[in-house]
Parts: C-alpha cells; structure tokens; sequence
C-alpha cells in the first residue's frame, strides 16, 4: 500500500505563486513509474493537469503551459508543481496521482489540497 500526502495549497491573489509538493510512503518498497498532479471544480471532472514519466518526460495541459512546471525528486519519493502567474480558474482541489508498479501498475491519489486563487 502507498499513501500520497500533498501539501502546499492555500489562498493567493491573481498573479501569485504557490508551490505543491506531493510524498509518497509505503509500508513495503516499491516502484513509481509515472506522477501526476490533477485538479478537480464542483460540478466538473477531474482533469490532468501535467504528469511525469519514469523517463522524466513532462506533459501539461494547454491551459496552464508556460506558467506550471511539474518536477520530481526519485530519490525522496516527491512530486511537485510550481505555479506561477495564477489565475482566479486555476480554483480546484489539486491532487497527486502516481502509477506504482514496475509492469502492471496500480494508481494511486492523494487526499486533495485546495488552491484558490482570488481576482
């Protein structure tokens, strides 16, 4: 079993900056292959906001290249998402996902951390 906890999330003005992090734990060792960051509205599903590969390869949404870079760190289990010049849609609950296995993977996500961003 794998536990993802984000953090990071909170309150910030149009044009603002905030920074998600994203550490995965297990009671046994185990293999990531690939970690995302998802967001979530009332009402909308959840949609990928940008991944990484285990071949460090990035993907991002149209709606948010150019202003968020997702990074990870293997070696500490992390994932993490800087956003930069926010805006008031950029509003959703921000989620780390991560594929874990090295041929079959099983996915699994974090509790959600809330980002608003306020015109």
């Amino acid at each position: 079993q794998v536990q993802l906890v984000e953090s990071g999330g909170g309150l910030v003005q149009a044009g603002g900056s905030l920074r998600l992090s994203c550490v995965a734990s297990g009671t046994t060792m185990f293999y990531i292959n690939a970690m995302a960051w998802h967001r979530q509205v009332p009402g909308k599903q959840r949609e990928l906001v940008a991944s990484v590969g285990g071949d460090g390869a990035t993907n991002y949404a149209d709606s948010v290249k150019g202003r968020f870079t997702i990074s990870r760190d293997i070696a500490k289990n992390m994932v993490y998402l800087q956003m930069n010049s926010l805006k008031p849609e950029d509003t959703a609950v921000y989620y780390c996902h991560a594929d874990v296995g090295l041929v079959a993977t099983i996915p699994y996500w974090g509790q959600g951390t809330q980002v608003t961003v306020s015109s």
